[in-house]
């Protein structure tokens, strides 16, 4: 539904997760969302009803980083050459015979 909500209502898109795992809040960054809420918890395994679901500190480190791996991954969408991969450029470019 992120992608169709994006071009349905052209605004950021966020995604709540109450799902176990982080997979899941990684994928929606992924495919669009601007911003992700997940509930946090000192143990996992303390009383209560959203305990299972919720991200402890450790997972929540986790996820950011994740997260930001991803955005990067993703880029801007400009094609560029880096400055690491120029003498690899030239030292595999072979022009014509």
């Amino acid at each position: 539904m992120i992608g169709t909500l994006r071009r349905e209502f052209q605004c950021p898109i966020g995604y709540s997760g109450h799902e176990t795992g982080l997979q899941t809040t990684i994928a929606a960054v992924t495919l669009g969302a601007s911003f992700v809420e997940r509930h946090i918890t000192l143990d996992r395994a303390m009383w209560g009803t959203d305990q299972a679901a919720s991200v402890e500190p450790g997972g929540l480190m986790r996820l950011v980083r994740d997260i930001r791996v991803v955005e990067s991954a993703l880029g801007d969408g400009v094609k560029k050459v880096y400055p690491s991969e120029i003498p690899v450029m030239k030292k595999l470019r072979r022009v014509g015979a």
